[in-house]
């Protein structure tokens, strides 16, 4: 079977996924960064065999777009060059990892990241496509709302815990316990069933009443969520958004030219680690309140196979009209590819025109149904009810 007729899972760099504007390959950063010779690397590469966009996902990884069938090889051999592909697309699967981009050198997060990593990886867990984890070990969480299953963090006090995602507390642990721990509970998981039900999350496997051995049972209230991240300088770098997660590769290429790291997030930004100022190139959010910010679309038609409107441009148009306290996510089918949670208005484009949800997600009984896009431009009240 062809890598392109390959679906029903997120893409990875060994096993792509076809969407409209040709193969989509996914590259996962080992422990959410990548050094200024990968960022020059892969740049080159989304030029030389994608159309030269790359997508930020908000599972904090890259994909190079429109890549060939007859390109795919050539580009894993280039991907394997930089030490950004992994043994097999087994491995590839399980090593699904958030890590906060707001570590420091002395700390312990991208060690802990990499013990998770090979721990992953020698683990045969035959985990759902979507299951993953999240090392959110500051003094404050900044992953709590970003999907994750397992999630390594701390306590009021710094001190470690392993919590199930759903889960209120979390079981404290020592440092050379908390990978063990986590993949314990992933065991567990299967073994309870939780790959069976609740599309294979823990969230929904823990809200089923489903009792943790008392092994894994949490005890321990995790650290303060910190408010939602934005563009600007923080004491590790600069953070800059990337405009409706997507930009081209030459944008990539002039971060490789400032000499600093990359780390990965989920929220679509990128920091540029130890970078004073604040980088400049198109597609770039660099203001804290940028309407664009507001809104999350997916690629949309015509890149995306699936999709039945140009998400973007739509998303584009709306943008300034959003409040500032709230979220429009515009998806371009049901599957709600680029935002899997829910949103103040959603709207999902159907072969009959928009359907609009309020406060929920792409899963979500729509309010209003086929609806037109240049309607909702012209009317923008019809998102919160004015119609």
């Amino acid at each position: 079977m062809s890598a392109s007729a390959v679906k029903g899972w997120c893409p990875g760099a060994l096993r792509p996924m076809l969407s409209g504007d040709g193969l989509v390959v996914r590259v996962r950063p080992f422990g959410g960064r990548l050094e200024p010779p990968q960022i020059t690397g892969l740049a080159e590469l989304a030029g030389q065999h994608g159309n030269g966009l790359i997508d930020v996902t908000s599972r904090a990884n890259l994909q190079i777009r429109g890549v060939s069938e007859q390109g795919h090889r050539p580009l894993l051999d280039g991907l394997a060059q930089l030490a950004l592909l992994d043994p097999d697309a087994e491995i590839e699967a399980r090593r699904n990892i958030l890590v906060t981009p707001f570590w420091d050198g002395g700390d312990e997060t991208q060690s802990l990241a990499a013990e998770l990593e090979e721990a992953l990886a020698d683990s045969g867990l035959a985990l759902p496509t979507k299951f993953g984890f999240a090392i959110d070990d500051g003094r404050s969480r900044v992953l709590a709302g970003d999907s994750a299953d397992i999630r390594i963090e701390r306590d009021r006090s710094g001190r470690l815990l392993v919590r199930a995602d759903g889960a209120r507390l979390g079981r404290s642990v020592a440092r050379g316990q908390a990978v063990s721990t986590a993949l314990a509970l992933a065991s567990w998981f299967l073994v309870s069933g939780g790959a069976r039900s609740g599309r294979g999350r823990m969230a929904a496997h823990i809200a089923s009443d489903v009792a943790l051995p008392q092994s894994l049972r949490g005890e321990t209230e995790p650290a303060p969520v910190m408010a939602a991240s934005r563009p600007g300088h923080y004491p590790q770098g600069a953070m800059v958004g990337v405009a409706f997660g997507q930009m081209l590769h030459t944008t990539l290429h002039q971060f490789a030219g400032c000499g600093h790291a990359l780390r990965m997030t989920p929220w679509r930004m990128l920091l540029s680690e130890g970078k004073r100022e604040m980088p400049s190139a198109p597609g770039l959010i660099t203001e804290p309140f940028d309407p664009a910010l507001r809104v999350i679309a997916c690629s949309g038609a015509p890149r995306c196979r699936e999709a039945h409107a140009d998400t973007r441009a739509l998303a584009a148009a709306l943008a300034p009209r959003i409040a500032a306290d709230a979220r429009l996510h515009v998806s371009g089918c049901g599957k709600g590819c680029a935002h899997s949670g829910t949103a103040a208005v959603t709207l999902v484009a159907t072969r009959a025109g928009f359907d609009l949800v309020r406060d929920g997600s792409t899963r979500d009984e729509p309010v209003l149904r086929g609806l037109n896009g240049a309607d909702i431009v012209s009317d923008p009240s019809i998102l919160v009810g004015g119609n």
